[in-house]
């Protein structure tokens, strides 16, 4: 990684709620910031289902630099679909293409939602990528690393070296059952950003999702600074999550909220 200083990097929680809407919150959607270079960049971590008109409260949809996909179902994903048409039909004019990084099958995927044509889909708009080894974008570094979960599925460790702190860590779970990629992907990170759908206790299927007691048991494993425990769906009781996320790990924790920033 670089050794360009960055200011205020943060994260924002766009929407957090775990497989589809809830009544406070679109679906999964993060934005990533940092100053550097004299102006902000910004990554847009997932975008879910009703994510696009909140993001819009934190940042112009024009100047987003890069988006980050963790896996392509529907609550991660299926407002690319509405960002499309942003960057198509805006009126002032049609905009450059901006990276977007996601599994194998992105650009088919996401062209197929839209009911467009696979050739060119999308691929006038955004630039598709893979994730194979590390990759930067202005000030940040992004490690991704395959989790378990029933369709190809990323964790990711978003790193920037800031004039504040140094070296500075965001670990993101993604969507995943328990797996040893989770810890490298969680080792020390200043904020464990950390899905829980699951209950301790429920008879729950492997190789899907953690409960809120597997996010805290990584939390303490992997010594990170600060626990954010999201992805709670709405059919649960996000207080509970909270409840079992702390019985395992006694760091500083908390339920992402809507409209939340982070300084990582």
């Amino acid at each position: 990684m670089g050794t360009a200083m960055t200011t205020s990097f943060r994260l924002t929680v766009v929407g957090c709620s775990g497989s589809y809407p809830g009544p406070d919150s679109p679906a999964s959607c993060y934005l990533v910031q940092a100053e550097h270079g004299g102006r902000t960049w910004s990554l847009v971590l997932d975008l879910g289902n009703g994510a696009l008109g909140a993001l819009q409260r934190y940042v112009d949809p024009l100047e987003v630099d890069a988006v980050l996909l963790s896996h392509l179902h529907a609550d991660h994903c299926v407002d690319m679909t509405s960002y499309y048409v942003v960057r198509k039909y805006h009126p002032a004019g049609a905009q450059p293409k901006i990276p977007v990084w996601g599994p194998s099958g992105t650009d088919e995927r996401l062209s197929k939602a839209y009911d467009l044509p696979t050739l060119p889909g999308m691929r006038e708009e955004f630039e598709f990528h893979t994730y194979d080894a590390p990759f930067e974008i202005g000030p940040f570094t992004i490690d991704a690393r395959a989790v378990d979960h029933p369709v190809e599925a990323y964790g990711m460790r978003i790193s920037a070296v800031t004039e504040e702190a140094g070296l500075r860590t965001l670990a993101y779970s993604g969507d995943t059952g328990p797996t040893p990629s989770l810890l490298e992907i969680a080792a020390d990170a200043d904020l464990f950003l950390c899905e829980a759908s699951f209950r301790h206790g429920d008879d729950n299927p492997p190789g899907l999702h953690l409960t809120g007691t597997e996010c805290g048991e990584t939390a303490a494993k992997c010594k990170v600074k600060r626990l954010v425990i999201t992805h709670v769906p709405p059919w649960h009781d996000a207080q509970g999550m909270l409840t079992e996320s702390l019985s395992a790990y006694d760091g500083p924790t908390e339920l992402a909220a809507q409209g939340a920033v982070y300084a990582i």
